[in-house]
């Protein structure tokens, strides 16, 4: 989330506040998965509803009047950790009026990835997958960006497509990127998946590779990046014809590329030149 002075200063505290609630220990996946549905319907609440948003984030008002009117306004059909999270953020100075709905879409993302417990790296894994095959089925893309398609069906969509075989976590946020902040289905679910590697505390490096990478493989690519890191790093594999050989890793800003391909343009450039 691209959040600057007080907005980020209010993100900050508001994840930690969360981590206290939903964290390892301190509830159920089902109370986390709660809390992300939550979070995620106020956040588009206050997306539709700009009189709200601008009471709720008007520095002028009383934190106590803003909080009132988010328990009296949104409380009754709301989670109840979901509201208090709310009413935190609503106590806090915002850069920008929209800041605090895209603020509580992030912290629904990063509530729904608790809520997978010990399988939030299956969970990173599962959404790269699908942002994969999203990216490489133009019919399904279309699909689901078609104006003309409710988010009902494009949901029930991407039931047919995951029921059964991903995690729930991997279909709430699936959903969500079908009406989230995000330009596209594609981009939300790269979002999610820095998400889920941030709720673990590890970066995401995007590796291609001509052939698959054997565990062993995999392995010790992780650790070496994890020494040069300083912190452990989820691998991303993807298996691509055009690598030829060797090795590409993309982590942040960061490319190390050592394939044939790569190697074999330097070498034209040095012919042509």
């Amino acid at each position: 989330m691209d959040v600057r002075g007080a907005s980020a200063e209010a993100v900050a505290a508001l994840t930690d506040e969360l981590t206290t609630r939903v964290g390892p220990g301190a509830g159920s996946p089902e109370a986390a998965a709660a809390v992300a549905d939550s979070l995620y319907s106020i956040a588009q609440t206050l997306r539709a509803e700009a009189a709200l948003r601008r009471f709720v984030t008007d520095g002028s008002v009383p934190a106590e009047a803003k909080v009132g009117v988010v328990r009296d306004v949104l409380g009754t059909k709301a989670d109840a950790v979901a509201i208090d999270v709310v009413a935190s953020a609503v106590s806090r100075r915002w850069t920008s009026a929209k800041d605090l709905a895209e603020a509580l879409e992030h912290l629904s993302e990063v509530a729904a990835v608790r809520s997978a417990g010990e399988d939030a790296g299956r969970l990173a894994d599962e959404l790269f997958a699908l942002g994969g095959v999203v990216q490489e089925n133009p019919a399904l893309r279309d699909a689901l960006s078609d104006p003309a398609r409710s988010l009902e069906d494009k949901g029930a969509l991407l039931e047919s497509l995951l029921g059964g075989k991903a995690l729930p976590a991997t279909i709430t946020l699936a959903k969500q990127a079908l009406g989230g902040t995000y330009r596209t289905v594609s981009a939300a679910l790269e979002e999610y998946t820095k998400v889920a590697a941030s709720v673990r505390d590890e970066n995401v490096a995007t590796v291609r590779v001509a052939q698959p990478l054997t565990d062993a493989e995999q392995r010790r690519l992780g650790e070496a990046l994890a020494r040069q890191y300083g912190r452990q790093v989820h691998l991303n594999i993807v298996v691509d014809p055009a690598v030829l050989g060797g090795i590409k890793v993309e982590i942040g800003d960061d490319v190390i590329d050592g394939t044939v391909a790569s190697r074999l343009d330097e070498a034209r450039r040095l012919l042509a030149g």
